[in-house]
């Protein structure tokens, strides 16, 4: 496989995807916080999610039945890092929300750029999971137009909660 598609091929698509929703739903639900406190927020959120996510597939692979006594290194390393893109996903939105702010944009307008990246990010996101599953035609925009409609989701919580 190819460098430059490595990071599109299962499993890092759906935890990228995964860790961008969760991301866009730390942004949009966060308010009009400082844009640091946002970004520690973001960031320990997802941690927490990785955590919880990892640890639930470690508990997997020991209870697997097979007479191992244990999981193995090589096992618990390649659950780590098979999961590591949900929190990768989620850097690019947060350097849109903190440049942002350098810049000079308010905390809201910061959110709201942070918040349309993401969307956009889930559409690239959707369409090279459906590229690299093997998907053509109407069955590639349709993976991704959903990736799309999750992220329009999170705009509609946004607008509903503030």
């Amino acid at each position: 496989m190819g460098r430059d598609r490595m990071w599109v091929a299962a499993p890092w698509v759906p935890a990228g995807i995964y860790g961008t929703v969760i991301c866009a739903a730390t942004l949009a639900s966060s308010g009009v916080e400082p844009a640091g406190r946002v970004a520690a927020t973001v960031l320990v959120t997802l941690l927490v999610y990785w955590l919880a996510e990892r640890y639930a597939e470690l508990l997997g692979l020991a209870a697997r039945g097979d007479g191992r006594p244990s999981v193995t290194r090589a096992e618990v390393l390649g659950v780590l890092t098979a999961g590591w893109a949900m929190i990768q996903a989620s850097i690019t939105p947060l350097l849109v929300l903190l440049l942002a702010r350098l810049a000079g944009a308010s905390n809201e307008t910061a959110l709201d750029a942070a918040v349309a990246y993401t969307v956009l990010l889930l559409v690239v996101l959707g369409w090279l999971a459906a590229r690299s599953a093997g998907l053509t035609g109407w069955l590639r925009w349709a993976a991704t137009a959903f990736s799309g409609v999750l992220g329009l989701v999170v705009v509609a919580l946004k607008v509903a909660l503030h």
